[in-house]
């Protein structure tokens, strides 16, 4: 960040920051920046932020509850870093997110059922994580296909074709692969009783 000087009140003039009319702060593009460490609690205080773009990084540590402050976002790219620990639940309150990659972490437990409320998202990836449990499929979680949980050994649900512990098995299907009423049968047996009843008549 060649020309940031922490010393100025206005930050509009920083390389990859994006500022509106008002002077507030909208955009951070601070991907593949060399930044290390954990995100500060100040980010929070951004609340017109609608772009945080800090994919390609080392950043480290949790992600932070704080985040939910950011109500106006509309994108957050945190991918390829080195953030641990669980998604916050928190999350589910950026209702504007349209897009949330958070794929290439270290981030474990459970998908928060709270992201299934999120019904801006356009585009999800919480792939190459270890993440585990089941994978919500109401809500916003409906559009998204299993590239979005790739290589998380330990996810299960139905969009990943491994059973959740205790649930049911898949219907069994016929033969031939398909569960569909054998119309053929159907209709040859129609046929059949007609005919016999035109011999009679």
């Amino acid at each position: 960040m060649d020309n940031w000087n922490r010393t100025d009140k206005n930050p509009c003039k920083w390389n990859h920051v994006t500022c509106n009319s008002l002077d507030s702060v909208v955009r951070l593009d601070m991907g593949n920046a060399l930044l290390s460490g954990q995100l500060v609690p100040q980010l929070a205080l951004l609340t017109n932020l609608q772009y945080l773009e800090l994919y390609a990084n080392n950043l480290s540590g949790h992600i932070p509850v704080y985040l939910e402050n950011l109500t106006n976002l509309v994108s957050l790219e945190l991918y390829t870093n080195n953030f641990d620990g669980p998604i916050p639940d928190a999350l589910g309150k950026l209702f504007k997110l349209r897009f949330l990659r958070l794929n290439s972490n270290n981030l474990s437990g459970s998908i928060p059922m709270s992201l299934t409320s999120l019904y801006s998202l356009q585009v999800l990836d919480l792939s190459s994580n270890r993440l585990s449990g089941p994978v919500p499929h109401n809500g916003s979680f409906s559009l998204f296909t299993a590239v979005s949980y790739a290589n998380n050994l330990d996810l299960c649900g139905p969009i990943t074709e491994k059973p959740c512990p205790g649930s049911s098995p898949p219907a069994v299907s016929s033969p031939d692969g398909d569960s569909k009423p054998n119309i053929g049968a159907i209709v040859g047996g129609v046929v059949a009783v007609w005919c016999y009843y035109l011999l009679l008549w």
